[in-house]
């Protein structure tokens, strides 16, 4: 059985979803950040500070506060919206880094010469 976790634990996989793991915890502050210090407080100021976690409803003796619930799903919507324009930042970031991989690679000035003469033969042209 020692040998077996040993045999788990060591594993790659586990290493990496470990780091993906700090990282993840590292990159939910950087958002929430965001989120908390810069994007709430200038939707605020757009939305003249609405604030939906003060509605509640008082049904008998139970104090029904929906509006901590309405202010949490705003929340995660703004969140999921700057996660997604994070990612789709990056994603463009590495298109451009991809693209830049895949330039021609320099053809011999003699290749070249034969590569056209080859073309114009092709095309039943002479020399």
């Amino acid at each position: 059985m020692l040998k077996d976790f040993k045999d788990f634990a060591l594993r790659g996989n586990v290493f990496d979803l470990a780091i993906a793991v700090v990282i993840g915890a590292a990159f939910g502050k950087i958002v929430s950040s965001l989120v908390e210090n810069i994007i709430t407080p200038l939707i605020g100021v757009i939305s003249g500070g609405i604030d939906f976690s003060g509605l509640h409803q008082k049904i008998g003796d139970a104090d029904v506060t929906y509006g901590v619930f309405l202010q949490s799903i705003f929340d995660f919507l703004i969140v999921a919206f700057v996660i997604f324009m994070v990612i789709r930042l990056m994603a463009k970031f590495k298109r451009k880094e991809e693209v830049v991989e895949e330039a021609a690679p320099e053809v011999d000035p003699k290749e070249a010469l034969l590569i056209e003469i080859r073309d114009l033969l092709k095309e039943g042209k002479t020399l």
